[in-house]
């Protein structure tokens, strides 16, 4: 009884005992290989650290309820809102007060009041309330005029410390002071106790202080102006005393109101109803997105590292080999070995991470710290998620010990004998490897090329959007040439073998390399993996986003010529229509736009307004000609086989353009010859789109202003199709001549002289403005544009400039993409490089005891680099164009497989392997020391 009792003790006691001893002998041999120890550290501790810093900058961008607090009120207890009427019935999320809903009425439609309530009305009588208006003003400088942000109130309350600041001076005590931001002074060329100035009414502020907003950057300049200050915005009524509870809120919300409350914030709701609930608070939203990304990057990540940590610990396991027959010989089992190097992969991740999250939290505060701009919404604080670092490290463990398992698997099994006479055999070849890495690669490529068809069948069929028919094939587009990369994984060895047998007829020094390669499969195919999935990403990214930019550039909508300034002018009355008068004056003001981010020249575009605007056919002059030139024919579409069209940003419903000669190379963004000029001058058209052109002539046929609001005039789009009223014949023709320029993406088809247009009896009044620049205009200078515009424009008319770029170029993606790409493959490179030479020397010693000359040595060097970059490069892109090509099977000519750029992935595949062998074969190979030869068995 004593005996069957004391076996599970001594069990456990015998459990304990292997374990120290292994991890005795795993401490004892991450000493031993200090130098891949520090390598395998080094290599899990760099994502880590990329990951640790992406984690602390992400949450550091989200907001505490505390801290969100403090910027929205100071030291205030609320802010009210009114954005609707009493029978507006808000909802609106507890944290999120800008982030609210109407709820409809019983039948479906909403009250719109005449005039918002005062938020007064709202609240208790007597309620303490500090009005504060958010907007823009244009305010004179020393160099012109400027738009700033401005607030009008009692911004300087002391109650708002934390939301305003006081930096130096007094707070404003009368109706005539004001306040600025120290950016302000400079932007204004003024100092405390000068006046800033209001560009529109001239009424003039003395400077008394100046103020900082937590919202705002340091460089930013702002006007802090007393109540009543002439500021169009958003007003918020501020409470110092009262506090409002989440049902104080709601009732709020009945009246037409939002509040943001700091009880309701600090303490929100714990049950919401449906309603609320469809509100998603951001902070949710931004720790699920970093969450994701973290995942994805830790997923490619640990691959990438446990094929390289896994090459260095194959490495490292050899050299251990005979110390560990050692102890398999005085009775460690199989099972102890296994685990001292698996311990040695865990102590090595639990070191790499902890280091990574270290150097990781350093890099996030120095980064945090130079990219700072003194707002207190860009890093909220330096908030340290420690459930995403702890399980960070626990991922950077995961990652050591799956490192060391292929290694520990096969030392495990190793032949003990063998080991302690140091007999360094070949690996064998395990003949259902290569089988299944077989079938593996080629169902890969089967199931992307059926997921491609499948999806092209789906497309072409009356599917549903929310079918999960649509949702299966994506995923089997990306899975397709993942499978293709596993599959070559499991069949690196009988790669690297067929690739032995076809370069050992290039000379001894390829035949050396090619053998060396494919007797350390378990160092050289987890190289030549990692590089593979490395750039297996790359093509695929680089494929992908090249049919993209291709397609985007084919349906480009050109506002202006590229790198001018477009200010479109928009009607903000009731009519479509804007006045001639206020399209003149809003056109005066654009051109004034222009000059104040230093435009070269401004062309004022002129057109016609085109009667189908108007809302009534009473509202156009009956009889008023209306011009256009009629497309061919065989240019309109077949309304019976197209739903749609794309016009390269023309209007080909109104192609005819009004410009000054002196503005027309502006307009169009080319240079004219004078003899161009000259015949512009005298009548001749520019016509951009050569559809229009019959040789050197163009025809603009004439139709009244009732038959344009009547729809029987041609429309230069569609064929005419049956049960359409007929189109009406032209009143009169007239023939020009054409100066005739291929320019198909311009928004401006036909320009004609003001004079050519008064004889044809066109009125035309400005539509939009284009500015040309000497360069490109920097940020600010856009910037400062659209702020301008935002003031400029009446209650008639709005400015909408827009900088025209157009499409974005594949370099743009292409370049960061190959350079991340080439520093991830010459890094793994050079890990598995390392590692070749390292565990070679004996051999080096060897082939410098028969002879082998220092040029030998390079040729194998030079062969390495070339079979492991080359192999993984190669099987790689192979894999990574795949899902491109099913992508454009499935657009059914949307994307296109002639855009992936064939030429560039050709030469990724031949420079890069190319050039890591060549620098390879620079760097030369150490001395041999020939007291280090060993017996090859």
């Amino acid at each position: 009884m004593s005996a069957a009792l004391d076996a599970p003790v001594e069990r456990r006691t015998a459990f304990r005992a292997r374990w120290r001893v292994a991890a005795r002998l795993a401490s004892r041999q991450v000493r031993r290989t200090i130098l891949s120890s520090l390598l395998i550290t080094a290599l899990i501790a760099l994502p880590i650290a990329g990951m640790t810093a992406y984690a602390i900058m992400a949450f550091s961008m989200s907001a505490t309820a505390e801290e969100r607090s403090r910027v929205e009120l100071g030291d205030m207890r609320a802010w009210v809102s009114v954005v609707g009427g009493p029978d507006s019935a808000i909802v609106q999320a507890p944290t999120e007060p800008d982030w609210y809903g109407f709820a409809s009425h019983s039948d479906g439609t909403q009250a719109v009041p005449d005039q918002l309530p005062e938020a007064a009305t709202l609240l208790p009588v007597d309620t303490e309330m500090i009005p504060i208006v958010e907007g823009q003003l244009r305010v004179l400088t020393s160099h012109g005029a400027a738009v700033l942000p401005a607030w009008s109130g009692e911004s300087w309350d002391e109650r708002f410390t934390g939301r305003f600041d006081l930096v130096d001076g007094q707070r404003p005590r009368g109706a005539e002071q004001a306040m600025v931001t120290p950016a302000a002074l400079d932007r204004l060329g003024a100092s405390i106790g000068d006046a800033v100035v209001l560009a529109d009414t001239r009424e003039a502020f003395t400077i008394v202080g100046t103020l900082d907003a937590a919202t705002l950057a340091d460089d930013t300049a702002a006007l802090f102006l007393p109540a009543g200050a002439p500021i169009a915005g958003e007003t918020r009524w501020y409470l110092p005393q009262l506090e409002l509870s989440w049902s104080d809120v709601q009732q709020l919300n009945r009246q037409g109101a939002v509040a943001y409350s700091a009880a309701v914030v600090l303490d929100p709701p714990e049950r919401l109803d449906d309603e609320t609930m469809t509100v998603t608070d951001s902070a949710q939203g931004v720790m699920w997105s970093v969450l994701m990304l973290l995942a994805v990057a830790g997923a490619f990540a640990g691959y990438v590292v446990v094929m390289l940590a896994g090459a260095a610990f194959a490495v490292a396991a050899r050299r251990q080999q005979r110390s560990l027959a050692v102890a398999a010989s005085v009775g460690a089992s199989a099972g102890d070995l296994l685990r001292a190097i698996m311990l040695q992969g865990g102590v090595l991740g639990l070191v790499g991470g902890v280091s990574g999250v270290v150097v990781g939290a350093v890099a996030a505060a120095g980064i945090m710290l130079l990219t700072a701009d003194g707002s207190a919404t860009q890093y909220w604080g330096f908030h340290v998620p420690w459930a995403v670092l702890a399980g960070i490290l626990v991922f950077a463990v995961v990652v050591g010990t799956a490192s060391a398992a292929m290694p520990a698997r096969a030392i495990a099994r190793s032949d003990t004998l063998s080991a302690l006479r140091g007999a360094r055999r070949p690996q064998r070849l395990k003949t259902s490897r290569p089988v299944w890495g077989s079938v593996i690669l080629l169902i890969g490529v089967v199931v992307t090329l059926a997921a491609a068809a499948a999806m092209g069948a789906v497309n072409a069929a009356d599917v549903g959007y929310d079918s999960p028919l649509r949702l299966i094939p994506p995923f089997g587009i990306v899975i397709g040439p993942i499978l293709v990369q596993l599959g070559i994984l499991l069949s690196g060895a009988w790669l690297l073998w067929i690739a032995s047998r076809g370069l050992s007829r290039l000379g001894m020094a390829a035949r050396l390399a090619s053998r060396d390669a494919a007797a350390n499969t378990s160092r050289t195919v987890p190289a030549f993996a990692a590089i593979a999935a490395t750039v297996f990403i790359a093509v695929f990214a680089i494929g992908q986003i090249a049919m993209q930019t291709s397609l985007s550039a084919r349906n480009w909508a050109y506002q202006a010529p590229v790198n001018s300034l477009s200010v479109q002018l928009y009607s903000t009355g009731g009519s479509a229509v804007i006045e001639t008068d206020a399209a003149s004056a809003a056109a005066a003001q654009a051109v004034e736009l222009t000059d104040m981010v230093d435009a070269r020249g401004a062309a004022v575009i002129r057109k016609q307004v085109p009667p189908q605007f108007a809302d009534t056919s009473a509202e156009i002059d009956q009889d008023a000609p209306w011009l256009m030139a009629v497309l061919p024919e065989r240019y309109l579409l077949d309304p019976q086989s197209q739903t749609s069209y794309t016009y390269s940003s023309q209007d080909p419903t109104n192609p005819l353009s009004v410009i000054e000669p002196s503005e027309i190379e502006t307009a169009i963004g080319v240079e004219l010859s004078p003899a161009q000029l000259s015949a512009y001058r005298d009548g001749a058209a520019v016509v951009a789109d050569p559809r229009y052109a019959s040789g050197a002539e163009i025809e603009l046929s004439a139709w009244t202003a009732a038959e344009a609001f009547d729809g029987v005039v041609p429309d230069n789009i569609w064929l005419p199709a049956d049960g359409q009223p007929a189109t009406a014949p032209p009143r009169r023709t007239e023939t020009l001549d054409a100066i005739v320029l291929d320019l198909p993406h311009q928004p401006t088809a036909i320009a004609i002289a003001p004079e050519q247009a008064a004889e044809l009896g066109i009125t035309a009044q400005p539509a939009q403005v284009i500015a040309s620049f000497a360069g490109s205009p920097s940020t600010a200078e856009l910037d400062r544009a659209t702020a301008h515009a935002q003031v400029l424009g009446t209650t008639a008319v709005s400015l909408a400039p827009h900088y025209e770029q157009g499409p974005s170029r594949d370099g743009f993606w292409m370049i960061p993409i190959l350079i991340a790409v080439a520093v991830l493959v010459l890094g793994a490179s050079a890990v598995a490089l390392g590692l070749a030479r390292f565990e070679r020397r004996p051999d080096d010693a060897t082939l410098s005891a028969v002879g082998g000359t220092r040029a030998l040595r390079r040729g194998i060097s030079f062969w390495q680099g070339l079979i492991i970059a080359g192999l993984g490069t190669f099987a790689g892109a192979a894999a990574g164009v795949l899902p491109p090509i099913g992508f454009a099977i499935q657009s059914r000519g949307t994307l296109l497989v002639e855009d992936i750029p064939w030429l560039e992935l050709g030469l990724l595949a031949v420079a890069l392997p190319l050039s890591i062998a060549v620098v390879s074969w620079l760097i030369p190979p150490r001395a041999p020391d020939l007291t280090r030869r060993t017996a090859i068995a």
